[in-house]
């Protein structure tokens, strides 16, 4: 039996305690697993496309296949599917819509991480970017932090008014908050290290394919660079293309086991993942028990 997940089967499904601590509980321990691949290529139009493959936790008996295409331009800006499959014998058991996936799992990653290496002090956000991406983060990182106050900016106004209190400008909301998140599709910096000032953390969702770009060399030289993946990062995210030198990048995996603190000083924080397959996975797998255990749930059988 198949189940097939729409937007708001996952959404209906979706418990954020078990999902954020599913997430955590990965960062701690892939690295006992192969390395995950992704493959992307351009499409001759204005979308782009990708496969992450394999989506592997210690402990999960399934793996998780997505097939991506990003299209800015659209609503929403991604479209695919993630394949869930049993470990033991491939039998798919899942099809879940790519869009919430993604949102979801990047927005609860985020928030992981922004809380983790946010001073507990900063209670103050800016968002820079109103999207899914986005608003699935601030939602989770109310639930790991008090907030008092939002700030958004957003070529849409509507849009950023939808979130937090508009601003004119991205540099504007990042000077009138604590903790920045970014999540657009800009090739060209939205801030530069003028923003920056001790205990600021920015965790910036627009590094996850070579050529964009929302924060500029000089700000991340500036500032304590975390990254979910050194290697990624540095062929296809923040690093790609930069004189930042890698090894001044922290795997967040090494703050989450203890081996790297998270805030050794008061320096500025930047956290800049690109997007691991196996978090796919940390969000498929409890959605998928539990919309099995919903009799409504649609489904049907692959012959």
């Amino acid at each position: 039996m198949t189940l097939l997940l729409s937007r708001t089967d996952i959404e209906a499904a979706l418990d954020i305690p078990a999902v954020l601590a599913a997430l955590d509980a990965g960062f701690r321990t892939t690295d006992r697993l192969p390395a995950a691949q992704r493959v992307g290529a351009r499409l001759p139009g204005p979308g782009t496309a990708m496969c992450l493959i394999p989506g592997l936790l210690p402990d999960v008996p399934a793996y998780t296949v997505k097939v991506n295409a990003k299209f800015p331009a659209a609503t929403p800006a991604l479209r695919g599917i993630v394949c869930l499959h049993a470990l033991a014998d491939g039998e798919l058991l899942a099809l879940l819509d790519s869009a919430s996936v993604t949102a979801w799992r990047t927005g609860l990653a985020a928030a992981l991480a922004t809380h983790t290496l946010a001073p507990r002090r900063a209670r103050t956000v800016a968002v820079i970017g109103a999207g899914a991406q986005n608003r699935t983060a601030l939602r989770a990182l109310r639930t790991l932090r008090p907030i008092d106050e939002v700030y958004a900016y957003d070529l849409d106004p509507e849009r950023a008014a939808a979130v937090g209190t508009v601003m004119p400008s991205a540099r504007a909301a990042a000077t009138a908050a604590d903790i920045v998140l970014t999540a657009t599709w800009s090739r060209e910096p939205l801030l530069d290290a003028d923003v920056l000032r001790p205990g600021l953390h920015l965790t910036s969702l627009g590094f996850d394919e070579p050529g964009k770009t929302e924060l500029s060399p000089a700000l991340l030289r500036a500032s304590r660079l975390v990254v979910d993946d050194p290697t990624l990062a540095a062929t296809s995210g923040v690093l790609h293309g930069t004189t930042v030198d890698p090894a001044l990048a922290t795997p967040l995996a090494d703050v989450l086991r203890g081996t790297a603190p998270a805030r050794p000083d008061d320096r500025p924080t930047v956290f800049a993942p690109v997007g691991l397959p196996w978090q796919d996975l940390a969000l498929a797998w409890p959605v998928y028990l539990a919309a099995r255990s919903d009799a409504a749930s649609p489904s049907f059988t692959f012959h």
